[in-house]
């Protein structure tokens, strides 16, 4: 059976680690600040935004060129890979998925392109699994795109924002814009729904709502948590980050761990800094 590589974006919050190990080629996205564009994949990208949205400056995104999947899926071809699934971003969010079909039309192996219709770890868990199912050899190229489909369709994005300014400038709120004329006194939270950031909750204090979202994660993953992957997220956030993934490990003695991770930089640019989010994904 054919080999089959597994391509996504730098919104899937991957470490370099981790895409090598299971032989994932991440494309970055941009963030521009101060009119000069910066690869999500340098590590110091992240700390370039934070100072800025701290000091009110505007940051955007920008998506990756067709070109820069091409020698992607170049690059797998002549490592030898037969076929190529290449899982991204929600379309809802993000044009990255337009410029993968682009290049997809003239690679030299079979591409198949999907949307992950969410994003962070939520993206970051499909890729891995599918990854592990491709490189074995037992799987063919549409059972490799079936098992990515299955499992982002199946992860539940869960997160809390200090604030909806962000999501608001950069127009991918979706419904939850309607949260914005009594968000003043509201803490909201968040979620991925059918590919949008729809609001979920309403409450009143961050402490509430960061409680909120700890009963949520547990709820969703249910029993002792032993049939799921959880991973926390933040920006700018660490400590509140590994306190809630002490937590939920507590309560989930199931888990064979929690991952922590600050959300990219693209992500973080709509969501602002002290974003916690929760990835819950069957395993």
């Amino acid at each position: 059976m054919p080999r089959i590589a597994l391509v996504t974006d730098s919104t899937a919050c991957l470490s370099a680690a981790s895409a090598a190990a299971h032989g994932v080629t991440a494309v970055p996205l941009e963030v521009i600040v101060r009119g000069a564009p910066h690869s999500e994949a340098d590590p110091a990208t992240g700390g370039l935004l934070v100072a800025a949205l701290r000091a009110h400056e505007t940051a955007t995104t920008s998506r990756p060129t067709p070109e820069d999947f091409a020698a992607a899926y170049r690059a797998a071809a002549e490592d030898g890979a037969e076929g190529v699934v290449s899982l991204h971003i929600s379309a809802e969010l993000s044009a990255t998925l337009e410029s993968a079909e682009l290049a997809a039309k003239d690679a030299p192996i079979p591409v198949r392109v999907l949307d992950s219709r969410t994003i962070g770890m939520a993206l970051g868990f499909s890729v891995l699994a599918a990854a592990e199912a491709g490189r074995d050899g037992e799987h063919d190229l549409d059972a490799v795109a079936d098992i990515a489909a299955k499992r982002s369709a199946t992860a539940s994005a869960f997160f809390y924002v200090d604030t909806l300014e962000y999501l608001r400038r950069g127009g991918r709120i979706g419904s939850a814009r309607a949260l914005l004329g009594s968000a003043l006194a509201m803490k909201p939270l968040l979620h991925m729904a059918d590919g949008r950031v729809e609001p979920l909750e309403k409450v009143r204090t961050s402490a509430k709502a960061i409680a909120r979202l700890e009963e949520i994660a547990v709820e969703r993953a249910g029993g002792d948590g032993s049939s799921v992957e959880i991973a926390v997220q933040h920006l700018d956030a660490a400590e509140r980050a590994e306190a809630l993934a002490a937590r939920l490990q507590e309560r989930l003695p199931g888990l064979a761990g929690v991952t922590v991770c600050e959300v990219g930089a693209v992500i973080g640019a709509h969501v602002g800094p002290g974003v916690l989010g929760v990835i819950v994904a069957p395993g």
